[in-house]
């Protein structure tokens, strides 16, 4: 069975086991969290599509670690101005584990 979330603006296909990074939550770690945002449900050959979103279903993970990914470095410049400038991002993510799917 798998199924497809949005938080924090994207959009996750998602299995029961699945440890995927998500954009940063506010749950601390071993917290259990659930989504109500379930665009699509399918499990073999049927597939259960919302509009927009699936009523009655629900996925839910357990937060494994709050983290942050890697630097993006952003370098901007001018060529025959003498100007030069190079700064850096690291998002904040949320690792989390998806423990169940259901589908009503």
């Amino acid at each position: 069975m798998y199924a497809v979330i949005v938080t924090g603006g994207k959009q996750y296909r998602v299995a029961q086991g699945d440890s995927i990074f998500v954009e940063k939550l506010d749950a601390e770690e071993g917290a259990n969290i659930d989504f109500d945002n379930v665009l699509m449900v399918g499990e073999g050959d049927t597939v259960q599509i919302g509009a927009p979103y699936v009523a009655g279903a629900k996925v839910t993970a357990n937060v494994v670690a709050q983290t942050r990914g890697v630097k993006v470095r952003i370098m901007k410049f001018r060529r025959r101005k003498h100007h030069q400038k190079c700064t850096g991002h690291r998002q904040y993510l949320t690792q989390i584990e998806i423990t169940g799917i259901s589908a009503a």
